[in-house]
């Protein structure tokens, strides 16, 4: 076997998308818990106030979403591709884009978020 074959199998080809999970799990779980404890900042508001809060938590929320179902599905997908030297790369790259989503979709949430 060559030493530059492209389909070698990767000793540690799982770290990665370990490390991805142990981080982006629990970044994800806080940023929905976090998000779902957020229209409690606006228990005091007046009507006008209120009326903003939820026109903009109902797009935020579905957003936060559909950002942490992207971020699920990069970490599936840094643990599904097969552990070969060619996907090496991709792999490493798929487990560092899962908690860089989270983080994007929770800043972008909370940007999105009209709170008084």
């Amino acid at each position: 076997m060559p030493m530059n074959d492209p389909d070698a199998p990767v000793t540690g080809g799982w770290i990665a998308p370990l490390v991805s999970t142990l981080v982006t799990v629990p970044m994800g779980l806080l940023a929905l818990f976090f998000a779902g404890l957020s229209p409690m900042a606006c228990d005091s508001c007046n009507a006008a106030e209120a009326d903003r809060f939820d026109a903009s938590f109902a797009v935020a929320f579905p957003l936060l979403g559909v950002g942490l179902l992207v971020a699920l599905t990069l970490l599936i997908t840094s643990w599904a591709l097969p552990r070969r030297t060619r996907n090496q790369a991709r792999r490493a790259g798929f487990a560092l884009a899962a908690p860089l989503t989270v983080v994007l979709t929770a800043v972008l949430f909370a940007a999105l978020l009209d709170t008084p």
